[in-house]
């Protein structure tokens, strides 16, 4: 029987956020959205794992989806770092056991950095197209892209279902490997949360300041706890040969690259995401 979501409002690391969480046993996962995006990006995963009675929460993190505001006089990864260590704290808290840190592109690059802290109880990180290894051509692709230049241009206010149908298309183009096979909803659900030319100019804002700190997050030296690299072949905006830097700085990862798959693998291929990360979260450290 599968355990159902349940979706609240709640304070983590001085941050209002929002939780997407479901009950059961085992080490419990802990997802961690990307760039511009919500914890709404793991529904589906959440879902299969609901029927397979694993315990696993998402959440928005700081200046993206519900939750509060990236605060402007600090640096934007230290920011997030705070926020995922006491997701994990309690996570670990409330079930006993230590934590499956997991993350997309941007979350991919904070379950690395979680990783470092050897205080943190993690079991294992598995990021999933992490950013951070210099091969990040993502920015640039988002702030180039004819639609949102005309979307922060204009000085006329633009209705929401307008800016949401822009926003679904750049995302469409860009996150997948074939824009003609999302599902409506998902592209419905990411663009839900930019309302606006200001939430996008905040949102554009933030990924400014994250271009230099992505150049080297990293201190993968510290990391001693099991590590699951998962990438898609046909990543355009965070490529694929990022992994050899990692794989050369942790030779013991388990590495799976996934075949016609784009930059969010958790949408394209929940299944095999789902199936990889419990066979990951069952092997002991």
């Amino acid at each position: 029987m599968a355990e159902p979501l349940i979706e609240y409002r709640d304070e983590i690391a001085g941050h209002a956020t929002r939780v997407l969480e479901i009950e059961g046993d085992g080490p419990p996962i802990l997802l961690l959205h990307g760039f511009a995006d919500s914890a709404d990006t793991w529904r589906m995963v959440l879902d299969r794992l609901s029927r397979t009675g694993r315990r696993a929460m998402a959440i928005d993190l700081p200046g993206f989806g519900t939750c509060t505001t990236i605060r402007p006089d600090q640096e934007v990864l230290p920011q997030l770092d705070e926020m995922v260590a006491a997701a994990v704290r309690r996570l670990a808290e409330e079930t006993g056991e230590q934590v499956v840190v997991a993350g997309n592109s941007l979350g991919g690059c904070a379950s690395l950095r979680a990783a470092q802290d050897r205080e943190l109880p993690i079991v294992g990180a598995a990021p999933i197209a992490p950013a951070g290894f210099g091969f990040q051509p993502w920015f640039p692709l988002i702030e180039r892209d004819p639609i949102l230049r005309s979307l922060l241009a204009t000085g006329l206010p633009i209705p929401h279902p307008i800016t949401k149908a822009a926003i679904g298309q750049i995302y469409r183009t860009m996150a997948f490997a074939d824009m003609t096979d999302v599902p409506p909803q998902v592209v419905s659900t990411f663009a839900e949360h930019i309302r606006d030319r200001r939430s996008i100019a905040r949102i554009m804002g933030i990924g400014r300041r994250l271009v230099s700190e992505l150049r080297e997050p990293f201190a993968l030296e510290h990391v001693t706890v099991p590590v699951l690299l998962v990438w898609g072949d046909r990543d355009r905006m965070v490529p694929h040969k990022g992994s050899r830097l990692l794989l050369e700085a942790l030779p013991h990862a388990r590495y799976e690259l996934i075949e016609g798959c784009g930059h969010c693998p958790q949408l394209e291929t929940p299944d095999r995401v789902t199936e990889t990360l419990l066979e990951f979260a069952a092997v002991p450290a």
